[in-house]
C-alpha cells in the first residue's frame, strides 16, 4: 500500500479553561494512507468447436448471452467453426464464470455438446 501524509492544524489545550499549554506547537501530523485500487482481473469466454452442435443454436448463444448482433455472432461462429475456437467477451471473474454457466446449461438443455470455457486474459 502507498501512503502520503496530510498535515493537519490541531489547536492546543493552552487558552481552553483547564487546558494547561505543555509547551508543544500546537501542530500535529496525521498520516492517512491512501489506497491505490487495483483493476480486477479478466476473463475471455470462449467457445469451442465441435462436429455436432449446429451453427444456428451457437448463433443463437452469442446473441442470446453475449448480446451480439445477428452479424457478430455469424462472424464469432465462423471464426469458432474454421479455428476451433472464439472468443465471445471480456469479463470480470464473476460475470465471466456465469456467462459460461449459463452456455453450459442452455446447451445441455437443448441437448447440445457445445462446450465455452473462460481463461485469464
Amino acid at each position: 500500500m502507498v501512503g502520503t501524509v496530510d498535515h493537519l492544524k490541531v489547536r492546543s489545550a493552552a487558552g481552553v479553561p483547564g487546558g494547561g499549554d505543555d509547551g508543544r506547537s500546537g501542530t500535529a501530523i496525521i498520516a492517512k494512507p491512501k489506497t491505490k485500487t487495483k483493476r480486477p482481473n479478466l476473463y475471455r469466454v470462449l467457445l469451442l468447436n465441435d462436429d455436432y452442435t449446429p451453427m444456428e443454436f451457437v448463433v443463437l448463444v452469442l446473441e442470446r448471452f453475449f448480446n451480439k448482433s445477428r452479424d457478430d455472432a455469424t462472424r464469432i461462429m465462423l471464426h469458432v467453426h474454421q479455428n476451433g475456437v472464439g472468443e465471445c467477451g471480456i469479463f470480470t471473474y464473476e460475470v465471466a464464470e456465469t456467462k459460461v454457466t449459463q452456455v453450459m446449461d442452455f446447451a445441455r438443455k437443448h441437448q447440445h455438446p457445445l462446450q465455452c470455457v473462460m481463461e485469464k486474459k
